[in-house]
């Protein structure tokens, strides 16, 4: 579904991801491991357009466009870091913005049905203004948004961070659940035991280049990786 062949992004004079390739198949959950700084997050943002780069990314066999607004009509969006939903709408104001290159109000009702079922604490809030949610229920509402857009593909970038780890659980649970309904993931988070537990391949980023890639449950057993990235547990898939 998503190709990424040797991208490059950087800020002046500053290489944050170099020549980096990667692939996610269709209906897959891909995960990008590495410590902060190691540009993750430069990936994802370089290819839903927000930012520039060199190197090509297809989707679908076609180019990606590398404007947002382009790549969001192409079925690919992206939930960015901090859960940056707008907090003086309500959560269906802000559910309904999530839809907002969508005509179709059949439909767009049956998506917000949906969502509200896969979050129900959204729809008990839904006249409630976001920014006097919980971060788990902005989180939540972050995703939720995303998938108004009826997406093929979700990028998410730290659906995690600052949360509790019961919180953390649930979100990334939610995430797989999301997946189970047909929508191909991209995944960054802080958590890298989960990630690895829930994706079915993973990518290890360290200061901006792919140093190992493989099955997540094989990169979940390795040494190196437990002991980089998993404070030297050992954990099972």
């Amino acid at each position: 579904m998503l190709k990424v062949d040797r991208l490059s992004v950087a800020y002046g004079a500053v290489t944050a991801v170099r020549e980096v390739s990667i692939e996610v198949p269709a209906g897959s959950i891909v995960a990008l491991v590495g410590a902060n700084g190691a540009g993750k997050s430069s990936l994802l943002s370089a290819i839903s357009g927000l930012v520039p780069y060199t190197g090509t990314v297809t989707y679908n066999g076609q180019p990606l466009p590398k404007q947002s607004h382009q790549v969001v009509a192409k079925g690919l969006v992206h939930v960015p870091e901090g859960r940056r939903i707008f907090s003086n709408l309500t959560v269906y104001e802000n559910l309904l913005a999530g839809a907002y290159t969508r005509w179709d109000m059949t439909r767009i009702k049956q998506d917000l049905a949906r969502v509200y079922k896969l979050f129900p604490v959204l729809e008990q809030r839904r006249s409630q203004y976001a920014g006097t949610l919980s971060g788990g229920e902005r989180q939540m509402l972050a995703i939720g948004r995303a998938l108004m857009s009826r997406p093929q593909m979700l990028l998410v970038d730290e659906p995690s961070l600052g949360l509790s780890p019961l919180l953390a659980s649930q979100v990334l649970g939610l995430i797989r659940e999301v997946n189970t309904q047909g929508v191909t993931i991209l995944l960054v988070d802080q958590n890298a035991r989960k990630s690895l537990q829930i994706a079915d391949y993973a990518y290890v980023l360290q200061q901006g280049r792919i140093v190992k890639e493989g099955d997540a449950c094989q990169l979940l057993n390795d040494p190196a990786v437990q002991e980089a990235y998993l404070g030297g547990h050992k954990v099972s898939c």
